[in-house]
């Protein structure tokens, strides 16, 4: 598993829910695995996006890179999502 990518999302969350075929595609064609965390239900998950995240989001789904420390927030385009897995 690819450890320094992160998804923080909420299971309601209609745009985590739009943005999962693209998250899917991205794992399948670097062949790399985004560690999820939902938040909305899980204190400790919420813990930790309010770590990741410093008030710069604020709300899910909330893409983080911890060898970068950069992070996407809400919809964003596949090529935006695979810049920011690929570190650039």
């Amino acid at each position: 598993m690819t450890e320094h990518l992160i998804e923080f999302y909420g299971t309601e969350c209609g745009i985590c829910k739009e943005m999962e075929p693209l998250v899917e595609r991205l794992e399948e064609e670097l062949g790399i695995k985004i560690k999820k965390y939902e938040v909305w239900h899980n204190h400790e998950n919420a813990k930790l996006f309010m770590k990741y995240d410093q008030g710069k989001c604020g709300s899910v789904p909330f893409y983080y890179n911890k060898k970068t420390g950069k992070g996407l927030c809400g919809r964003v385009s596949y090529e935006k999502l695979k810049e920011w897995a690929l570190g650039k």
